[in-house]
């Protein structure tokens, strides 16, 4: 009986035994994966990601500095050509009596003309449309190209003109200059008070006016030094102006680009 005992105490220490060496065979790999692996890839990630952003950091400060030396390059380019081609600041000459008082404020593109007239105050803002109108053929040879698109280049000069008298209401036309012509637009008569215009009857378009009442209106106009003469006089100041208000923003740009 004895011998039975023992055998079953040492086939249950056996059992134990090779259990335990079974769990401990299951258990060491992932005891080792866990203090050896995670370690290593806890130290490799993070220097594989400090290494990309200062890659792409050179690479995005390298691509930066090539774009800027390009456009300031470009920038010095058009510059010299701008200056070659008019070096010298023009003096537009004044028609004779012509009676307006000229506001020309650097930066703006537009200039104003005022005066005062028989108890009246007028003011003149004036643009200039630089779009070439009309065309060319496209069929046309090579030669007649280029005098093709000279001659159909013909900037208009758009006016918008107030007459004030005192703080009531005020005409307003807009007119077009184009080859010593004065064509009117529009015209109506608004309040100081923009609000109190709102849904405000403002008359029928001009071209529907009798054509008596349209005759009439340009010589109210013309009598107050609005003409088509003045197209020659503000074509040259205009072009004159962009050249010189281009030339100013390229400086602006370039010193921006700089800093």
């Amino acid at each position: 009986m004895l011998s039975s005992i023992t055998s079953s105490f040492l086939r249950r220490t056996l059992r134990l035994s090779r259990t335990s060496s079974l769990f401990c065979c299951h258990r060491q790999p992932r005891f080792y994966s866990s203090l050896s692996s995670t370690p290593l890839i806890r130290r490799a990630v993070p220097q594989s990601l400090r290494e990309l952003p200062s890659l792409l950091s050179l690479r995005f400060a390298s691509s930066k500095v090539s774009a800027d030396s390009n456009l300031q390059r470009v920038l010095d380019s058009e510059i010299d050509c701008v200056v070659q081609s008019d070096p010298r600041e023009q003096e537009i000459d004044l028609p004779d009596g012509f009676p307006f008082e000229i506001i020309d404020n650097p930066g703006d593109q537009t200039v104003v003309l005022k005066r005062a007239f028989a108890g009246e105050n007028i003011q003149v803002t004036v643009f200039m449309n630089l779009d070439a109108e009309g065309g060319f053929n496209e069929n046309d040879e090579d030669g007649s190209e280029d005098d093709n698109n000279e001659s159909s280049f013909q900037p208009t000069i758009s006016l918008v003109v107030s007459i004030e008298k005192g703080e009531g209401p005020f005409l307003e036309f807009c007119c077009n200059l184009n080859d010593n012509e004065l064509e009117i637009e529009s015209m109506v008569m608004k309040k100081c008070d923009a609000l109190d215009d709102q849904g405000a009857y403002q008359g029928p378009q001009f071209s529907d006016l009798d054509e008596n009442l349209q005759k009439a209106l340009h010589k109210y106009l013309e009598e107050r030094g609005i003409k088509g003469y003045l197209f020659g006089f503000l074509h040259s100041y205009m072009m004159n102006k962009d050249e010189k208000e281009y030339l100013v923003w390229l400086k602006n740009m370039k010193e921006f680009i700089e800093n």
